[in-house]
């Protein structure tokens, strides 16, 4: 194997990690987002609870 074709490889290898970790990343941010909306109805619906 030559350096050119073993430089290309790391390369590669590191994009490859790089995306993976941008794909975890999204996928963490989703789940924040969702539970932050959940919390906000939940608190909603003990505000509407306690003012009746």
């Amino acid at each position: 194997m030559t350096a050119k074709n073993f430089a290309r490889l790391g390369a590669v290898l590191a994009a490859l990690l790089v995306l993976s970790a941008c794909g975890n990343t999204i996928r963490g941010l989703g789940r924040d987002t969702a539970n932050t909306v959940d919390a906000t109805k939940d608190a909603g619906h003990r505000i509407a609870r306690a003012a009746n």
